[in-house]
């Protein structure tokens, strides 16, 4: 998967680092598979709870809800790059929020669980589990998506 106009264009603007891991991943993206022993030994018990078993971490718990750094948010589980820092927004829902992620970096799969109907966001690299999108909240943002991702599911980079 190649992502020739995020590098050339709004990316230009991110920290060297950030520019460096996107332009990388842009070229390398793989799907990462290991079993359940070889993530129990790379993650912690919460990462493992909520990345693959599709856990949630408690609202307003997690590190990156008020966090506001330029950079890229990427997959604990994988480190491939999801979000650009500059569509994160504040939606006060107690988890980190973002209106759209880098092209091709996330999935989504209907999810029926809990007695309702949502759509589920993982890692397209690995299939960690992130969160939920939601639509249509009227939130003034591009999209009018809320992407609602676990801190944990989460690592950032400048």
């Amino acid at each position: 998967m190649l992502l020739p106009p995020l590098i050339i264009g709004t990316a230009s603007r991110l920290p060297y680092k950030a520019r460096a891991l996107l332009l990388y991943y842009s070229r390398t993206m793989t799907t990462v598979t290991k079993t359940d022993d070889e993530w129990r030994a790379v993650l912690s018990r919460e990462q493992f709870r909520v990345l693959r078993q599709k856990g949630t971490e408690r609202p307003g718990t997690g590190e990156y809800n008020h966090h506001n750094e330029e950079g890229v948010y990427g997959c604990a589980a994988c480190e491939t790059p999801l979000y650009k820092s500059g569509t994160k927004f504040n939606s006060g829902c107690g988890w980190p929020a973002f209106y759209d992620a880098i092209p091709g970096a996330v999935t989504r799969h209907e999810d029926k669980t809990l007695g309702m109907s949502r759509i589920e966001i993982t890692c397209t690299a690995c299939g960690g589990h992130l969160g939920h999108v939601f639509k249509g909240e009227g939130f003034n943002t591009p999209t009018d998506e809320r992407h609602c991702v676990n801190s944990i599911s989460l690592n950032f980079s400048k």
